[in-house]
């Protein structure tokens, strides 16, 4: 059933996209100017006008619809819930410190006579 609204709703969304890249351009948008109807307060009903409302409150009835289905499908779970186990145990490991030894310079003993490179 949700898989039917969802595919309705989609080709739906796909007819409201294609009629109105169908209508005619108002203009005035951008402040170019539109013939036609400027001196009336509304303009005239055209078919794609009518056809893009009823695409459009088709598209807002299976929205809500799918979103009725969705919150009765969901009914206060949560995702961990439904995968029916508990989160794994994650180990916290610290790494080991460095001793101190490690960040000392060497002993006076311990040094290698410094010889210059040969570049």
């Amino acid at each position: 059933m949700e898989n039917v609204i969802l595919i309705v709703h989609l080709l739906l969304a796909l007819g409201l996209i294609g009629v109105v890249l169908l209508q005619r351009s108002e203009g005035g948008g951008l402040g170019m100017g539109g013939g036609g109807g400027a001196m009336s307060g509304r303009a005239a009903a055209t078919a794609l006008g009518k056809v893009t409302w009823l695409l459009a409150i088709a598209f807002i009835c299976t929205s809500i619809t799918l979103t009725i289905l969705a919150a009765q499908k969901a009914s206060g779970t949560s995702v961990l819930d439904r995968l029916g186990g508990s989160a794994p145990e994650v180990e916290e490991t610290v790494p080991a410190l460095p001793t101190g030894e490690d960040l000392l310079p060497p002993a006076d003993g311990d040094t290698a006579p410094l010889v210059p490179r040969a570049d």
